[in-house]
C-alpha cells in the first residue's frame, strides 16, 4: 500500500467512526464514502427470532407492528444510512427457501421489510425514471428448494438469499461483489440466522477479523462492514431505535376513489348439462376466488424492473380498508417473487404480486402462501395456464375456501380460457383481454355446490390510479 493510500484508509476510517457511529447508540450517519464496497444487513425477524413482537404467531407473516416498523425502517436507511445515495443493489430473502410452521407458511417478512426502502429509490431504466428499485430474490443454482420449479434458466443478475445458503450461494455472492472490487451500497435483508451466518464467513474467508454480534438484537439494528480501498474493513453497527405503533398504518393522506368501469362488464357461466357442458370429475366446489392485479409499475410501457412504482405502495397500503366489505377470503396466494426473467438485457425478480396483497394480508392476519412449483414466465402460454388453473380450482384443495389472489393481469385471460375449456360444452371461450392501464378491476370466479362455474368483472377495488402520488407515502 502506498503512503498516500493509507493516510486516505486512515481519513476515510476516523470519517466514519466521527460521524456516523460504530455502537449501538448511533442515531443519525452521513453516507459512507463512495471509494469504498459498503455492506448494509438488515435484519428481518421471523417466528425464531422476534424480540421485538413483529410477527404473527400464526401465520409467520409481519403483524401490524412490523409493517409499522419496515414503513419507518424505510425512511432511517434512507435518510441515515445511505443517505440521498440510491443503493447499487439489494438482495433479499428467497421466501420458499425459508418455510415456517407446520402449515409451510413461505417467509415473506424479509422482502416485506425492504420494500419501503426499495421504493424511497428511484432508478432509470430505457430512459424513464421512476420510484422504485428492483429487490433481487432469484434462486442460483443449489438453492432452488424441493417442489419448487427449477428455473430454466438461472439468473444470476438478480440472485437472492437462501436461507441455509447449504450449497454456499449467499458466501459466493458477496465474495463476488468484493472482488469485482466496485465501491457501492450492497443492501442485505435476510432473518438473524442467515445474516449472523453470512457476516461470520465473510469475516471468516476474507479475514477482517471484525467484532461481529454475538447474539440477535432485533430488527432495528442494522450492520454494515465498509471494505476501504486499502482492502481494510470495517463494522458498523446502527441502532434505528424505532417504536412502530401496533396498529395498522394511516396513510399521509387517504386515496380517491373511483368507479368500476375500467372494463366492459362480462359474467360467463358454465352449468352443468347445458349447452354441452360437462362439469370436471375433480371440480372443486363452493368456491369464490378473487383475482387481482399487482399495484402500480409502468409510467410507460418498456419500464419493467419486477417491483412496483412508488404510487403502487399507496395501492397496497389502501388495499384493507378498498376490500373491506367486498370480499371475505379464507386465505391468499400470489407468484413466488423468486422467478426472475429478462427483459430488454435487463434481468429481475418478479416481486411486485407477492407484495402488493402483503399489506392485506398482514391487516386481516390471513394465511399466505406463494405458487411455486411451475413456471409463470408467459402470459400466452397454455400450458402455464392449464396448471394455474388446475391448481387453483380442481382436486378438491380449495373446496369450501374463498381465496384472494395477485397475479400478473396478462395471465388472467388465459387462465379462465383454460378453465372455460376444462368445461368444453358448444360455445367457444370469449376473447377476454385486461388493459395495460387498469389496475383497479376484480375478477370473480364462483364454483357453486355442483361445480357451476361462473366468472365476472362486476368488482373493482375503487382506487384511482391517476390521482396516486408518484412518490411513495412516507411515515
Amino acid at each position: 500500500m502506498t503512503k498516500i493510500s493509507l493516510i486516505r484508509s486512515l481519513l476515510l476510517i476516523l470519517t466514519l467512526i466521527l460521524f456516523t457511529g460504530c455502537d449501538d447508540d448511533s442515531e443519525t450517519a452521513t453516507p459512507l464514502g463512495v471509494d469504498a464496497i459498503n455492506l448494509i444487513f438488515v435484519v428481518s425477524p421471523d417466528l425464531a427470532n422476534d424480540p421485538l413482537g413483529d410477527i404473527n404467531l400464526t401465520t409467520a407473516n409481519l403483524n401490524k407492528q412490523g409493517l409499522q416498523r419496515s414503513l419507518l425502517m424505510g425512511s432511517y436507511l434512507k435518510e441515515h444510512v445511505l443517505g440521498t445515495t440510491n443503493p447499487t443493489s439489494i438482495s433479499v430473502l428467497e421466501p420458499m427457501t425459508h418455510l415456517q410452521t407446520v402449515n409451510n407458511y413461505p417467509d415473506m417478512a424479509a422482502i416485506g421489510f425492504i420494500q419501503q426502502y426499495a421504493l424511497l429509490n428511484q432508478i432509470t431504466l430505457l430512459g424513464t425514471t421512476a420510484n422504485s428499485f428492483s429487490l433481487n430474490t432469484a434462486y442460483a443454482p443449489g438453492s432452488t428448494p424441493i417442489g419448487v420449479v427449477e428455473p430454466d434458466p438461472y439468473i444470476p443478475g438478480c440472485q437472492g438469499l437462501d436461507f441455509d445458503d447449504a450449497n454456499g450461494n449467499n458466501l459466493a455472492l458477496v465474495t463476488g461483489i468484493i472482488q469485482a472490487n466496485a465501491p457501492g451500497f450492497y443492501v442485505f435483508s435476510a432473518p438473524w440466522e442467515t445474516t449472523s451466518a453470512l457476516l461470520a464467513n465473510i469475516n471468516r474467508i476474507h479475514g477482517y477479523n471484525l467484532d461481529l454480534p454475538k447474539t440477535y438484537k432485533g430488527p432495528n439494528h442494522v450492520y454494515m462492514i465498509s471494505i476501504l480501498p486499502s482492502g481494510d474493513a470495517i463494522l458498523l453497527t446502527f441502532d434505528s431505535k424505532l417504536t412502530p405503533p401496533a396498529t395498522y398504518p394511516v396513510l399521509p393522506s387517504p386515496v380517491n376513489a373511483c368507479p368500476c368501469d375500467q372494463q366492459d362488464p362480462f359474467n360467463i357461466t358454465r352449468i352443468g348439462g347445458v349447452n354441452g357442458v360437462v362439469i370436471p370429475a375433480n371440480s372443486n366446489v363452493n368456491q369464490t376466488v378473487y383475482l387481482i392485479r399487482h399495484a402500480e409499475a409502468h409510467p410507460v410501457d418498456t419500464f419493467e424492473n419486477g417491483n412496483y412504482v412508488g404510487a403502487g405502495q399507496w395501492r397496497a397500503l389502501a388495499l384493507p380498508d378498498a376490500l373491506d366489505g367486498k370480499i371475505d377470503p379464507d386465505q391468499v396466494y400470489s407468484i413466488d417473487p423468486a422467478q426472475s426473467f429478462s427483459y430488454a438485457n435487463y434481468s429481475f425478480s418478479y416481486v411486485r404480486p407477492s407484495l402488493t396483497v402483503l399489506p392485506y394480508v398482514i391487516a386481516n392476519n390471513l394465511p399466505y402462501k406463494l405458487v411455486a412449483d411451475f413456471y409463470i414466465g408467459s402470459a400466452t402460454d397454455t400450458v402455464e395456464a392449464k396448471a394455474a388453473s388446475d391448481f387453483f380450482f380442481t382436486g378438491g384443495n380449495f373446496t369450501n375456501q374463498t381465496l384472494l389472489v395477485a397475479w400478473e393481469h396478462e395471465h388472467y385471460p388465459t387462465l379462465i380460457t383454460e378453465l372455460l375449456k376444462s368445461y368444453a360444452g358448444n360455445d367457444p371461450p370469449p376473447t377476454l383481454t385486461w388493459d395495460q392501464t387498469d389496475y383497479d378491476t376484480i375478477w370473480t370466479v364462483t364454483l357453486d355446490a355442483q361445480g357451476n362455474l361462473t366468472v365476472d368483472n362486476a368488482l373493482c377495488e375503487g382506487i384511482d390510479s391517476a390521482s396516486l402520488p408518484a412518490t411513495a407515502p412516507q411515515f
